[in-house]
């Protein structure tokens, strides 16, 4: 079962809503859901919750070392408390999908993502779950820094709150470490379809025994 539930971000009120810090907010919903306070520990370097659930402890934890050095903290709980790599997910924003979609993955290398690279660094290994939110891509690489430190527009921020809230339709199979059913149900939770309106029906004809307009 996943026994650390990690989201990446960066601290301080400037980067609170900044696309970067897409991990941090899949953390606070969790936290909702579980009802658990975040508070700050020390000695991972970051804030962190912790809950029994079916008998097993489970944590919630945002690194506050700045995303560069979010390996930093997940390393110190994980090695503290002997949390195997397979046993952790990373929530964490993801450029190459869309605002409003989520996928969950297990391994593979983390493709540039600064949080992720630290985090593979420390614990030795790739192999631990990832849940990329998705925060779309500027279009041209160069912009890729700026586009992660700005707030998105007033629609992705909605589509990603979205998403979120989806995903967490998984959790009870993430905490029984079903992780296929935890995929499926990330995978096939998507956006609501747009009602569009049916067209309204033309006028009537007029009747042939109708008087002439005047």
């Amino acid at each position: 079962m996943i026994k650390l539930f990690v989201g990446l971000g960066n601290p301080g009120p400037e980067y609170e809503a900044t696309r970067h810090n897409a991990g941090f907010w899949w953390i606070d919903a969790l936290a909702r859901e579980l009802k658990v306070p975040l508070s700050m520990d020390k000695g991972c370097q970051g804030l962190l919750a912790r809950t029994s659930l079916h008998g097993q402890t489970v944590w919630l934890l945002q690194p506050q070392t700045f995303m560069n050095l979010s390996g930093r903290s997940v390393g110190m709980l994980a090695r503290f408390f002997k949390i195997a790599p397979g046993e952790i997910l990373v929530a964490h924003d993801e450029l190459d999908i869309a605002p409003g979609q989520v996928k969950l993955k297990f391994g593979g290398s983390h493709a540039g993502h600064n949080g992720l690279r630290d985090i593979h660094a420390q614990l030795g290994t790739g192999d631990y779950w990832r849940l990329r939110l998705g925060v779309g891509h500027p279009g041209d690489r160069a912009e890729v820094v700026n586009w992660v430190l700005k707030k998105p527009s007033l629609d992705h921020r909605i589509a990603i709150d979205q998403c979120i809230d989806r995903s967490l339709q998984a959790l009870p199979a993430f905490l029984a470490g079903d992780m296929d059913k935890a995929t499926l149900l990330v995978h096939t939770s998507k956006p609501p379809r747009a009602h569009t309106p049916a067209p309204l029906a033309p006028p009537p004809p007029p009747s042939s025994t109708s008087a002439p307009a005047p």
